[in-house]
């Protein structure tokens, strides 16, 4: 009778675990994805094609003025209402040059938007190479592979019937690649001679007052087997975006891009965005824990032999999907 109620017992207790077991699982909240449009890398690695064809986007240059009459007319030919944003400033050499931040947005009447970003410019030295050192560079991943993917995703949204629910602000930064050369001496500290589009831009917003939810950077997203490791003032500034981000893509099947390490603080434009407009903004950028940025940095291998258009679609798959779940 003892071992009888015994296992009359341990009858019960595994009843009611199993029942535990049963409740846990029906109670697991079902992820509910919003419809979204694919995603056309063929078209963003022609939209970098293109940029690199117009030479380097140095600014006061002929491919600099051509890039941004191209970019605007894009962006208008998606219905965007663009503006441009020109400005001056001085150089860490003491030059005078006249800047444009080229800023589009879609359903400018939405009150929730999202912010994103690239710089459209490149940099006018190669101070990480072994041979023509002076010489500008393509910028094909360093410029040009972000502006890219935004534009893909524009035409994307204009040339699909699924929209997006919520206002998208698209703001092309111009000057962000023109900081002091890799081992330059005597260093001017007296400012930051990197980003000055985005430092105009977050001290004279081109409305006033003008505020998003969030933000998403994009730079230096098209070389081939690139990674993207959590970088560390996007954690700082806007951490939650980053987990949701990087879980989109793993969602997407992009985990082996987005890398659920951690990377330390870039400057970058994402900076001031988040610390002087106030704007929490991540950045998706192509630099390692371990060895920094790639080969290629600063250097005429940054050409379209290191484009790779899988890893434009992981970037730009991952951003559009993160936007169409607004």
């Amino acid at each position: 009778m003892k071992n009888n109620k015994i296992w009359l017992f341990a009858l019960l207790i595994l009843a009611w675990a199993c029942s535990g077991e049963k409740n846990t699982e029906t109670q697991v909240p079902e992820v509910v994805v919003k419809p979204y449009p694919a995603f056309n890398a063929d078209s963003a690695y022609a939209f970098v094609q293109k940029q690199v064809d117009f030479g380097p986007r140095v600014p006061g240059t002929p491919g600099h003025a051509a890039t941004k009459a191209w970019i605007i007319a894009e962006m208008e030919s998606y219905g965007m209402s663009v503006q441009t944003q020109d400005f001056q400033v001085k150089t860490y050499d003491g030059l005078n040059w006249n800047l444009s931040n080229i800023i589009a947005s879609y359903n400018p009447k939405a009150t929730k938007r999202i912010l994103l970003a690239a710089h459209w410019d490149t940099r006018r030295i190669a101070d990480k190479d072994t041979e023509r050192i002076n010489e500008p560079i393509d910028g094909a991943n360093d410029g040009a592979s972000g502006v890219g993917v935004l534009l893909e995703i524009a035409r994307t949204i204009s040339s699909q019937g699924l929209k997006p629910e919520v206002g998208i602000d698209f703001i092309f930064f111009d000057g962000e690649d023109d900081g002091e050369p890799e081992m330059s001496s005597g260093r001017n500290n007296s400012q930051v001679w990197w980003c000055h589009g985005s430092q105009y831009w977050s001290k004279n917003k081109h409305i006033p007052n003008y505020s998003a939810y969030y933000g998403i950077l994009v730079d230096l997203v098209g070389a081939k087997n690139a990674r993207f490791y959590r970088e560390g003032y996007s954690r700082q500034f806007a951490g939650g975006i980053v987990s949701k981000v990087w879980g989109h893509a793993s969602q997407l099947g992009h985990s082996g891009f987005f890398i659920q390490k951690d990377a330390p603080e870039i400057i970058d434009d994402h900076y001031f965005v988040n610390s002087q407009a106030g704007i929490p903004m991540i950045d998706i950028i192509e630099f390692s824990p371990d060895f920094g940025f790639g080969h290629y940095h600063h250097t005429h291998q940054d050409n379209m032999d290191l484009i790779d258009s899988r890893t434009l679609k992981a970037v730009g798959e991952t951003v559009l999907f993160t936007v169409y779940q607004e």
